[in-house]
C-alpha cells in the first residue's frame, strides 16, 4: 500500500461533443507520462451541461471510455456524464479500471439546485480500492460543499477523494477554500479538477492530507500530474497534522450527539428557509 500517480486533465473544452478530443488527450497523456496510473477528467466534460444529451449506462459512450482505459492501461474517471435511467436523469461518474471494467458509478448527491434543472439526486456513497495504493472516494462538484458527504467517505475508509467539477461562477475562491478544509479536517488527499475553456474557469487543485496546497492550476489548459502518498495519510491520521490536530480520532471519541441527525428531529431552523428556487429581483 503506497502511492498512486494521477494525471488530472484540465482541458479547454467547448459546449459540444468532446468525446474524440478527450480520447486523444487520454492517449497523449499516457504516452507523455508513462508512469501515470490514473487519469481524471472534469465534470460533464464529454457533452457539456445539457441533460437532454443524457445517455444510458452501460452504453456506447461508457464503452468508449472502457476501451480507452484498457488500451492505455490506466484507471480512468472520465469526469461525469448525464445518465438516463428510465424517466430519470443523473449526473454520473463511472470508475473504470485498467482492464476496462466499470468498478463503480457515482451519481451526484447534490445537483446544483435550483440551477441544475431536471437532474435527480443520487443516494449512495462510492469508494473503491486501487490495489497497491489505497482506498479512493468519489464526489462530483457541489457534493464537496457538504461536509457530511466528505466525512462519510472518510468513515468508509477513503484516503483520497477525487472530485470532478465544472465551475463557471465567481465562487471558485470559496471552492478552493472548501477543498482545503475537506482535506485537512478529514486528513486525506483531495483532488478537485475543473474544466477550462467554454465550460469552466479552471484553477484545479490538489491538497495533501495535512492541508498543504500541492498545486493550483491557472485558468487555461493544464495537465496536472501528482503522486498521492497514502502512507502520508496514515501517518497524519495517527500523529496529527504537523504532530498536533488528530481530528478524526477526536470525532470518533466524541461525547456529543448531533441532534439534527437523530430520528424525528425534523428540519429545525432549516424549516424557516423557504423554497429552494432561483432568487427573484429584489428592491431591498
Amino acid at each position: 500500500m503506497g502511492h498512486l500517480a494521477v494525471a488530472a486533465l484540465q482541458l479547454a473544452l467547448k459546449n459540444e461533443d468532446n468525446l474524440s478530443l478527450i480520447e486523444s488527450e487520454i492517449a497523449r497523456t499516457r504516452k507523455r507520462y508513462p508512469w501515470i496510473q490514473m487519469i481524471v477528467l472534469p465534470e460533464l466534460s464529454t457533452f457539456g451541461p445539457n441533460p437532454k444529451l443524457a445517455v444510458k449506462m452501460p452504453g456506447e459512450v461508457e464503452n468508449c471510455f472502457r476501451e480507452a482505459a484498457r488500451k492505455n492501461d490506466v484507471w480512468l474517471i472520465p469526469g461525469s456524464i448525464f445518465e438516463r435511467d428510465g424517466d430519470r436523469v443523473y449526473n454520473t461518474s463511472p470508475v473504470i479500471n485498467p482492464a476496462g471494467e466499470v468498478v463503480a458509478r457515482h451519481r451526484k448527491l447534490f445537483p446544483f439546485a435550483p440551477y441544475e434543472q431536471g437532474v435527480d439526486m443520487g443516494d449512495r456513497f462510492v469508494v473503491f480500492d486501487v490495489p497497491g495504493a489505497g482506498r479512493v472516494g468519489l464526489l462530483i462538484c457541489y457534493d464537496m460543499w457538504f461536509p457530511e458527504a466528505v466525512r462519510t467517505l472518510a468513515w468508509m475508509g477513503a484516503e483520497a477523494i477525487i472530485c470532478p467539477t465544472m465551475t463557471t461562477t465567481i465562487d471558485r475562491d470559496v471552492e478552493l477554500a472548501i477543498a482545503r478544509s475537506n482535506a485537512a479536517t478529514n486528513q486525506l488527499w483531495f483532488l478537485n479538477v475543473n474544466t477550462a475553456g467554454d465550460l469552466g474557469f479552471g484553477r484545479s487543485t490538489v491538497i495533501a492530507p495535512d492541508g498543504t496546497v500541492i498545486y493550483t492550476a491557472g485558468s487555461m489548459r493544464e495537465i496536472i500530474t501528482v503522486e498521492l502518498d497514502f502512507n502520508q495519510v496514515r501517518r497524519v491520521r495517527e500523529r496529527g497534522l504537523f504532530g498536533q490536530c488528530q481530528a478524526l480520532k477526536s470525532f470518533r471519541d466524541r461525547a456529543v450527539q448531533f441532534p439534527q441527525y437523530q430520528e424525528g428531529a425534523g428540519g429545525g431552523a432549516f424549516d424557516q428557509l423557504g423554497k429552494l428556487e432561483v432568487p427573484i429581483k429584489s428592491n431591498d
